[in-house]
């Protein structure tokens, strides 16, 4: 049964297995946006990628004007890496309109078989541990399959915004 974990070098391998499945597509959760595939190969680079991640959560970490502080996690079945998903600790304007607090992406060959609800169900308790007592989700107007994933996790649609749908889930 696939599990979030905290990001973890020892996943290394089956990390890059992963991520090479979106063949350069953006992967929301992913926390990959500033470094190349490439560049992750080399196991040292890879290390000092999941410390960043690891480290992003803390407030105090330094990061880029704009974000906000985040909790990475990995979907994991067993040592096989199937994704990632985000929790943002706060909403910033771009994250309330467009963004919301939890992305998630799951790799193309394990898609259709719950993992992103699983892993949304699964990350609900933490945003609340977080102090968030309601979270945002959002997806493209015509992502049908995450629009499945927030409404089985009892998304409460309230809007459509720049073509993001908003919905509004409970964690307490």
């Amino acid at each position: 049964m696939p599990l979030l974990i905290a990001p973890d070098a020892s996943y290394h391998s089956s990390w890059l297995e992963g991520s090479a499945e979106f063949d350069g597509a953006h992967r929301d959760g992913g926390g990959a946006e500033d470094w190349s595939l490439e560049e992750l190969k080399d196991a040292q680079s890879f290390r000092r990628f999941v410390d960043a991640l690891i480290n992003d959560a803390r407030p105090e970490s330094p990061r880029k004007p704009g974000y906000v502080p985040c909790t990475y996690l990995w979907i994991m079945e067993g040592d096989t890496f199937l994704g990632s998903l985000a929790i943002r600790h706060e909403l910033n304007d771009f994250l309330f309109n467009e963004g919301g607090h939890i992305g998630y992406s799951v790799r193309p060959s394990a898609r259709r078989r719950g993992h992103a609800a699983r892993a949304l169900a699964d990350a609900l308790p933490i945003a609340r541990e977080l102090g968030i007592p309601r979270v945002l989700l959002t997806c493209d107007e015509d992502n049908a399959g995450s629009r499945t994933t927030i409404e089985k996790n009892g998304g409460a649609y309230e809007d459509t915004r720049n073509g993001k749908r908003r919905y509004w889930v409970d964690t307490v």
